[in-house]
């Protein structure tokens, strides 16, 4: 069994993929074909922004967004704590202080509590200034925005959304990737619209920020790539990448967006009483970057790990380390102005599950007896 099983996603889609990639092969056109053009304006119709701006991976998306609002030094940008390194990471790339906040036991997502009571210490201090939100849509779940955004126009800050987990969900029909200021996602091949290598997008309705953004990707380029007005990165989205994720988008929308949610529904439903299972709120769709269940403790953890593994189903732990713990920032310039409690728990009690749309029905039961037989 796979954890997330691109091969089976290859093997459904073949036809269909290899004529897209073979189509860019024979015009060579690598760097900026119109496979991009076309997969930007696909991509932002999709979400329902105005613009949307690919670049080469995630992390890119997210650092180009804190670029384009002049973010640096003295300045205070607010992080979950339980997420993936390269949301905290590209704070301190711009050499801004990352302020970590804690999140929600139930939804794994930033605790607008916590968040309302870390800004609220910050500006008390008055070392740092308090400027940007970076909300995080974990595990395929939008983030609280109802809440969110209630406090960051409250305090006059910028909200940054980190899709990339979060592609395809949505609260109450409105779209991930919509929700920011500035909002990102990431095409890595495991996210739930992933391409063959790295890959990444930003999307906006800011016409001015647009235009920054797709300066910065390219150098800083002005009229042309040899014109450089500003520093920017070396950050696009190549043709091939383009190309196979105009194939995948459209097998994201017809079929495996849906499959995830009953595939999620199944877990659900064998797993209820077993251990905690994933909650989703009302009003809510995820995308399932990854099923995640909480257990009793590590040793329970480790438990059904080991006898997971015995039978040849793989699991993994999203996430081991709070990122207030990660030995990278103990070097550097970080704040945690709040407790950080749950956060703690989770990475001790987390445990993602294989999750795909090519899962099989008797794949879920047998991962789910075997769950029960740990207990």
């Amino acid at each position: 069994m796979e954890f997330r099983d691109l091969k089976r996603q290859y093997q459904n889609n073949q036809e269909e993929i290899d004529q897209a990639i073979q189509r860019v092969l024979l015009k060579t056109n690598f760097i900026s074909g119109n496979e991009v053009l076309e997969i930007e304006k696909s991509l932002a119709s999709y979400v329902g922004t105005k613009h949307c701006i690919s670049c080469a991976n995630g992390t890119d998306a997210l650092q180009l967004a804190l670029m384009v609002w002049g973010i640096g030094e003295g300045d205070a940008v607010f992080v979950p704590d339980f997420t993936f390194f390269s949301t905290a990471e590209v704070v301190a790339l711009v050499g801004a202080t990352p302020v970590f906040v804690d999140v929600d036991e139930d939804t794994f997502n930033m605790s607008p509590e916590s968040l309302q009571e870390a800004i609220e210490k910050v500006k008390r201090e008055g070392r740092l200034q308090a400027k940007v939100v970076i909300a995080v849509d974990l595990f395929g779940q939008s983030a609280n925005y109802d809440e969110i955004k209630i406090i960051v126009k409250s305090q006059h800050l910028m909200l940054l959304e980190d899709g990339a987990q979060g592609f395809g969900g949505a609260i109450r029909g409105k779209r991930n990737c919509s929700f920011g200021d500035i909002s990102t996602t990431s095409f890595f091949p495991a996210k739930p619209l992933g391409c063959y290598g790295d890959g990444g997008a930003v999307f906006t309705d800011n016409d001015d920020w647009a235009e920054l953004l797709r300066s910065y990707r390219v150098h800083g380029k002005g009229s042309d790539k040899y014109d450089n007005v500003r520093i920017g990165l070396n950050s696009r989205l190549d043709t091939l990448q383009a190309a196979v994720l105009k194939v995948k988008l459209d097998i994201f929308e017809r079929y495996e967006l849906e499959a995830v949610n009953q595939m999620s529904s199944e877990y659900t439903e064998k797993l209820k009483g077993i251990v905690k299972t994933p909650v989703v709120l009302k009003g809510y769709l995820s995308s399932w970057a990854q099923y995640s269940i909480l257990c009793k403790d590590s040793e329970e953890r480790e438990r059904i790990m080991r006898m997971l593994k015995e039978k040849g189903i793989p699991s993994m732990i999203y996430y081991c380390r709070p990122m207030h713990m990660q030995g990278a920032f103990q070097g550097l310039k970080y704040s945690c102005p709040v407790e950080l409690k749950v956060t703690e728990k989770l990475c001790k009690r987390v445990l993602s599950l294989p999750m795909h749309p090519y899962l099989k029905l008797e794949e879920i039961e047998e991962t789910c007896n075997i769950i029960k037989e740990a207990k």
